[in-house]
């Protein structure tokens, strides 16, 4: 016991500390962390559509309309990047295609990320590049 306990008296708690990742796990966080672990599981990139399709129809925050607008539009490019890429194969381009319609949903779903985390919207969520 210390001088300053004194009997009887609880002692005094210390209060948990601050975190300081300051990482938000936010909805269009999720969405953008399910598609780029996407290019390793698969399946991950249609639960993160789900989930983009479901928490637009809610409610929240003003700066999310646009992330999610922005995220449903990555994964259809991404799909039909894919779709075309495999077609392509047959003449060897498909290759590079697929590569490069990788880097860019990979790309779009780290913009998401970032203004996610400064809980900004997405610039221009209409745009089919980055």
């Amino acid at each position: 016991m210390s001088d300053t306990d004194q009997p009887g008296q609880p002692a005094p708690q210390a209060t948990p500390p601050a975190s300081t990742s300051g990482f938000d796990l936010n909805h269009p966080t999720i969405i953008s962390l399910l598609y780029i672990s996407s290019t390793v599981l698969g399946i991950t990139g249609l639960v993160g559509l789900v989930l983009a399709y479901v928490w637009k129809g809610e409610a929240h925050a003003e700066w999310e309309t646009s992330h999610y607008e922005y995220l449903i539009r990555t994964f259809w490019i991404g799909l039909i990047g894919m779709v075309v890429s495999i077609v392509l194969m047959i003449v060897l381009i498909g290759f590079l295609l697929m590569l490069a319609v990788g880097v860019l949903v990979v790309v779009r779903c780290v913009l998401s990320l970032i203004n996610a985390q400064k809980q900004q919207p997405m610039p221009n969520p209409g745009t089919w590049l980055a």
